[in-house]
């Protein structure tokens, strides 16, 4: 039997509930326990009926009794049009039967939705990682395990903004519509506004107004923002995804190491309750300090040639000779992070800090205090991918000037995702800006880690994904509908 077919069943029973006076969409139900709290009660339960309960829930599966399924007469009626996928309330007293399961004798039970569509089965028909995605309401009822994953990202963006909040940070919220975006290397999404008639742009990042706020006298600030990048998708980037970012007043890179360093670990252990993490079959290590690696040590010793002097010649040599492509525009930098990205970044597995980037590559950094071919900046690694970005601001502003300048110059030889020159952002510098450290840190790989999640479309309740149109029309496929009603397994 197709979909269609069984949907039109369905549809048929609601006439049915109508028909003994039942309305099949409640307007509410008043629940005065949830099932797990019950099961958790155990031995205090006995086989003599006690509390009275009201639980709801949708119907996953069905185990009658002859006519002990819910009495007779009408409430036996009304089980009988009970189908999987129903949410349903029950009243009752709480028992536990001879067998030993704790359970309600239902007084009396109602029809709070129908499901006009039949369930999914677990293991034929929503395993397909694009349906899940696609469905992902189906997802978390058929497939309870992902819930758990929802639950853990929400305890760890709870637990990072109680770190911040204790540490006197101060919670800020700035435009997502941008007249200008910048603070990454990114391509925008282009929107119109009608009223003001311009055109705006999603944000890339928040960083250049957080800064804005140093300035303006807030010493410490945090965001947790919705970013959007117009760029491709894999298992490590989704066009839309949060980014948390904080700045504090005074401080400088090393400092945001160290803070960066204990953040992490404790919405860790919040949220895992170890710093060892299960990743497939190894097992990261988050346990501080973490190491500092040089971007020209490990390269150079991957290469066996130093390319400390950031020589283009040198690295464009190696480059080539390993089919590398770095972006137009980007120059020896854009070189050295392509050789690092292939030889360097995989072997990344454990957390670890990576410093000494190229100046050119980081244009809204200081440069180094020891070496004035790379500039005050780390990002975290673990399981080879890009947790964290941070600096010691550039509050300089004629040197963000020639930075921004210098972006312009890379733009006109090809690089598309180079930064803007912001001419409000440098006014704002020009009234003075503190010493500042900054970090940025990509709430969703953290969270792959912490779920043993091996794509950024596991940790996003609905990723972006292609059009529905040339995929198969499952209205006529019977594969999905007639397995459940086979098997009503659900998610009990």
């Amino acid at each position: 039997m197709s979909l269609r077919q069984l949907m039109a069943q369905r549809r048929a029973k609601i006439d049915e509930w109508r028909a003994i006076g039942c309305e099949p969409y409640a307007y509410r139900f008043e629940v005065t326990h949830h099932a797990a709290e019950l099961l958790a009660r155990g031995d205090a339960v006995t086989e003599m009926p006690g509390e009275r309960v009201r639980v709801a829930g949708r119907l996953v599966a069905r185990r009658g009794h002859g006519k002990a399924g819910f009495g007779h007469g009408e409430g036996f009626a009304r089980y009988e049009l009970l189908e999987m996928g129903d949410w349903i309330g029950v009243t009752g007293a709480l028992f536990r039967t001879r067998t030993g399961e704790i359970t309600i004798r239902a007084e009396q039970v109602e029809l709070l939705a129908k499901s006009i569509r039949p369930l999914p089965e677990k293991w034929h028909g929503l395993t397909d990682p694009e349906t899940r995605f696609r469905q992902r309401y189906a997802d978390l009822f058929v497939n309870l395990e992902v819930r758990e994953v929802f639950r853990r990202r929400a305890r760890i963006v709870s637990r990072i903004r109680a770190f911040l909040d204790a540490r006197d940070y101060l919670e800020v919220e700035t435009p997502v519509l941008q007249p200008l975006y910048g603070g990454a290397f990114a391509r925008p999404f282009v929107t119109r506004h009608n009223a003001l008639d311009v055109d705006l742009y999603l944000r890339v990042s928040n960083e250049l107004y957080l800064k804005r706020l140093i300035v303006g006298g807030f010493e410490r600030v945090y965001e947790f923002s919705r970013d959007f990048r117009n760029e491709g998708m894999d298992r490590a980037h989704n066009p839309e995804f949060t980014l948390l970012e904080y700045y504090q007043a005074f401080a400088d890179v090393h400092d945001m190491m160290t803070l960066t360093e204990q953040l992490v670990c404790d919405a860790l252990l919040s949220a895992c309750g170890s710093l060892q993490l299960a990743r497939g079959s190894r097992v990261l290590d988050f346990t501080p300090p973490w190491p500092r690696v040089s971007m020209l040590d490990a390269v150079s010793e991957k290469l066996g040639e130093s390319v400390h002097a950031l020589d283009p010649s040198v690295l464009g040599r190696h480059c080539e000779r390993l089919s590398l492509h770095p972006r137009k525009g980007t120059g020896a930098g854009g070189m050295l992070d392509e050789l690092f990205t292939e030889l360097v970044q995989p072997e990344l597995q454990n957390a670890t800090f990576l410093v000494d980037f190229p100046l050119a590559t980081s244009p809204l950094a200081r440069v180094s205090r020891t070496n004035p071919l790379v500039v005050e900046r780390f990002e975290l690694f673990a399981a080879g991918m890009e947790l964290a970005n941070a600096f010691s601001e550039q509050n300089d502003p004629d040197a963000q000037q020639r930075a921004f300048e210098a972006q312009g110059k890379a733009r006109d030889l090809g690089d598309d995702e180079a930064q803007p020159l912001d001419e409000d952002y440098l006014r704002a510098l020009q009234y003075g800006m503190p010493p500042t450290g900054g970090v940025g840190i990509g709430i969703d790989r953290l969270v792959m880690l912490a779920t043993d999640s091996h794509s950024i479309r596991d940790v996003l309740l609905f990723p972006q994904l292609r059009p529905e149109e040339g995929r198969p029309v499952e209205d006529d496929r019977p594969e999905e509908a007639s397995a459940v009603e086979a098997h009503p397994r659900g998610n009990r």
